[in-house]
């Protein structure tokens, strides 16, 4: 997705992410139960977006560098963090302005699926973190799309429009099945510590739920803890 698309829709993606569903109670809780223990750690947030991942974990005591693609979206992330705040406007398919083996773990939320090249990125994450590292990450759970689209083993890009704010805005998406997830991490050198596909957050509103939600869960977005090598 090119840099102006998230820069013309950047107050109202963050004013969504800020208290909806998928992200406010689904997505980040279950992001900051996977990092767990962060005090002290220094962590780099790999498409910060407007920051409130970056500033959750900071409340955690952990030391937050953030980088994004869009301007707009560092802007809005500095406006939460401050001025002294550490953030980059970068684009993970690029080298990144970061020395080897900088972080302790890296969080990449909602970010993979918009690439169509994982190899890079990838290998760009694992240079950063030290030895032992983790990069905790979501993306779009690849079943979703299979239901939705009834395909599923091809790399494919696919666009779907969004009510963000009261506007309407368009994100396109790579899918790729399970098994070409597992594949890049490890030909990038991530072992796969944890899979997880949790519930909502104990304390979501009763009105932002499906209303045929019987399992305690939904088919939403796939977590991974990976361990750099």
């Amino acid at each position: 997705m090119a840099t102006s698309d998230y820069d013309n829709f950047a107050d109202a993606y963050s004013a969504e992410n800020e208290s909806g569903l998928f992200n406010a109670y689904y997505e980040r809780p279950a992001m900051l139960r996977l990092a767990g223990d962060v005090s002290g750690r220094r962590i780099l947030d790999a498409g910060c977006g407007s920051g409130p991942l970056s500033a959750a974990l900071h409340a955690k005591g952990a030391v937050v560098t953030g980088f994004d693609v869009s301007a707009a979206m560092v802007d809005l992330a500095r406006q939460r963090l401050g001025e002294d705040a550490d953030l980059h406007v970068a684009d993970l398919s690029a080298p990144l302005p970061f020395a080897d083996a900088e972080f302790d773990d890296v969080v990449a939320s909602l970010v993979l699926h918009y690439l169509e090249d994982w190899s890079g990125p990838l290998a760009e994450l694992r240079r950063v973190l030290k030895p032992g590292g983790r990069l905790i990450l979501s993306v779009n759970h690849p079943a979703g799309y299979a239901i939705e689209y009834r395909k599923y083993f091809a790399l494919t890009e696919y666009s779907e429009d969004y009510i963000m704010d009261g506007q309407t805005v368009w994100l396109t998406f790579w899918h790729r099945p399970l098994h070409a997830m597992a594949d890049a991490f490890a030909a990038a050198g991530f072992r796969i510590a944890t899979i997880s596909e949790p519930p909502p957050s104990p304390d979501t509103p009763a009105e932002l739920l499906p209303p045929d939600l019987d399992s305690g869960s939904f088919m939403c977005f796939l977590f991974f803890v990976l361990e750099s090598a």
